[in-house]
């Protein structure tokens, strides 16, 4: 089957969210497309949802978050090659991070760390669980080559965990990643297992929780050896201050010799400081952190998977589930087991539920249509589809859904059913839930009941109590032709005194590619941007130098001073107004200075773009070499 090209798709958000230059950086998870992007408000959100392969849009976490749907890997691929963003080489505006919220900052961290291996861990965990289900039904035995190749291929990535999160983690805080590796790699290394051998030199903290044997020092310092396999919390802190370093280092030390200096320093200060200070507090830290969660779940199993099953389609929808992951990253490692989110692998199956009444109960096409999907995705754990096309919309099928979750956790609390390994989303974590080398017990049983009745419930309220169809009739308006299209035009007038230049002459892609909207460019001879219709501005770069205005008529404008010009960060320009203003033809809205731009290296060809170009039938550039300010420059037909 030939694979879908997504490049339309892919210029439409480009262009939809503010374009290249609004975007701090972007990845994705498992349905979403995740932004930061500088300025939200430039981003027209309605005009996303609607677009075909768009779920819908949320905002959680300091991020722009654009639900795609199964295929997002494929989108996401297409959109970096479409915008030419290079992720390896994305600016990390810290400014904005600051400006973030406490828990934003922490879901946005959390998020940037583990969704890069999201895939590859779920997989590994799959083919655990399928080792597992092969010993737990007497297949193969442990002694097997089969199972423990199978084993090995599965814990593989869990014990090295720390090398991928020292890639990811560096990343996400502007570090090197192969300085991130460098230093998870040491706290993996095989040789450290001999070193604990032997009678201890002495020991610390007798008598307390927190005694340790010491076998070495490093510089006279006693170091705490710890197993770091499969650990979470050490690497990240690790990986935060090594960033930290890297990025001083780098202000001080010459550029002929940073490239070995750098991380030579970098790797010799963190790898002992992670030894003796950051990996022992943070083991401590992750083993309380550990056992306070269970705790907190056996005070009541009921409750806690109550609670967790009803509200945890609203985390996902929000990105707030994030901040489970590591508490059950840590669990598996610390606890060999998790029982937090053993409470809500299962609540996918009651969103299903409620897909498959509407599905069956609807006579509407559109909707029937949209929940085959859906359901298909559900079964596999995949429910964006399911709760932004179906449920979320209808209301009360996605309440319904939700009781049918928290029922599903409350029976996985009374079993006392854990995970015991990360592994796939919606069937394919059904092995999770053995424990390996044992028998399939009740807390196994306990789990596949919950996934039952949790299906059960949520088909049975959506039925009975939650969808009322309403036979509705595809109202299709009469679409005008062309000719009745163009009895209304709108003209835009030249904000710029030049010579007028065709947006395929542009060598950035973006504008070149009319992914940003369609018109035309202008090479400056005088550094005045005067407005070319009576509107609004909607944005203004810190860096003044690109410009956006709404006109009275609905013509969204973007007026882009130069090429990679924001990397001069506003010098050279002179804005005259502020976003929010309202302003008429001519007025004067920003002046920079040509010759000084020209002599930093920058080209100042400047397009012009409506950038909802698709809500107008034609857009004609006027023929003209030369243009002024106030002369006709683009005329838009309605």
């Amino acid at each position: 089957m030939a694979k879908k090209d997504y490049t339309s798709l892919s210029k439409d958000i480009l262009r939809l969210v503010g374009g290249k230059e609004n975007i701090e950086s972007v990845y994705h998870c498992v349905t979403r497309l995740r932004f930061k992007l500088k300025d939200e408000s430039i981003a027209k959100t309605e005009e996303i949802k609607n677009l075909d392969g768009v779920v819908t849009v949320m905002r959680s976490g300091g991020q722009y978050q654009v639900v795609i749907g199964n295929h997002v890997p494929d989108v996401y691929a297409n959109f970096l090659e479409v915008s030419g963003i290079n992720m390896d080489t994305l600016a990390n505006d810290e400014t904005r991070e600051n400006k973030m919220s406490l828990g934003a900052k922490f879901i946005d961290i959390i998020s940037g760390v583990f969704s890069p291996i999201l895939g590859v861990l779920a997989a590994t965990g799959m083919i655990k669980g399928l080792a597992a289900l092969l010993l737990a039904l007497h297949w193969v035995t442990p002694e097997s080559g089969t199972y423990q190749l199978l084993n090995i291929a599965g814990d593989g990535l869990f014990t090295f965990l720390p090398v991928f999160l020292g890639y990811t983690a560096m990343k996400k805080f502007g570090g090197t990643p192969f300085v991130g590796i460098a230093i998870a790699v040491a706290l993996v290394h095989p040789s450290l297992s001999t070193l604990s051998t032997g009678d201890p030199l002495y020991t610390l903290f007798n008598g307390t929780v927190f005694q340790s044997d010491i076998h070495i020092t490093f510089l006279g310092i006693p170091v705490i050896l710890m197993s770091y396999a499969s650990s979470v919390i050490p690497i990240i802190i690790s990986a935060y201050f090594a960033a930290k370093l890297e990025k001083r280092l780098k202000r001080i030390i010459p550029d002929v010799i940073k490239t070995f200096i750098v991380p030579f320093f970098t790797i010799i200060i963190m790898v002992p400081l992670t030894f003796i200070v950051i990996g022992p507090i943070a083991t401590w830290a992750g083993s309380l952190l550990g056992a306070a969660t269970v705790w907190i779940y056996k005070l009541s199993p009921i409750l806690t998977g109550i609670l967790l099953g009803g509200l945890w389609q609203i985390f996902v929808m929000f990105g707030l589930h994030w901040g489970l992951v590591p508490i059950a990253i840590n669990n598996l490692a610390t606890l060999k087991y998790d029982p937090i989110l053993a409470t809500v692998v299962f609540v996918c199956f009651a969103q299903i539920g409620a897909v498959l009444a509407v599905m069956l109960k609807t006579k509407d096409k559109n909707l029937k249509s949209l929940s085959v999907p859906a359901f298909i995705s559900g079964v596999f754990g995949v429910t964006e589809p399911a709760i932004y096309g179906v449920t979320l919309p209808l209301k009360k099928p996605f309440i319904m859904s939700c009781i049918g979750g928290a029922v599903g956790g409350g029976i996985i609390g009374a079993f006392s059913s854990k995970i015991w390994m990360i592994g796939g989303l919606g069937i394919f974590a059904i092995p999770t839930y053995i424990q390996p080398g044992s028998k399939l017990d009740l807390s196994f049983w306990g789990a596949i009941i919950s996934l039952v009745v949790s299906f059960v419930v949520g088909f049975l309220l959506t039925y009975f109590l939650g969808f009322k169809d309403k036979d509705t009739e595809n109202k299709m308006e009469t679409p005008l032709t062309l000719e009745e299209t163009k009895k209304k035009s709108l003209v835009l007038m030249s904000p710029l005194k030049g010579d007028v230049v065709p947006l395929s002459n542009i060598e950035d892609g973006a504008f070149s590619s009319e992914a940003m909207g369609k018109g035309v460019a202008i090479e400056p001879i005088e550094g005045k941007v005067v407005s070319p219709v009576n509107g609004v501005v909607t944005a203004l770069f810190q860096t003044k130098h690109a410009i956006c205005i709404t006109s009275d008529d609905g013509l969204e404008i973007l007026i882009h001073i130069g090429m990679d010009t924001v990397k001069l960060e506003g010098q050279y320009f002179t804005s005259h107004v502020k976003q929010g203003d309202v302003v008429k033809v001519g007025d004067l809205l920003v002046e920079f200075d040509v010759e000084k731009i020209k002599e930093a290296g920058y080209e100042i060809v400047t397009p012009v773009v409506i950038t909802n170009s698709e809500k107008f039938s034609e857009i004609k550039t006027i023929p003209k070499s030369k243009i002024t300010q106030h002369e006709a420059l683009l005329e838009i037909y309605i």
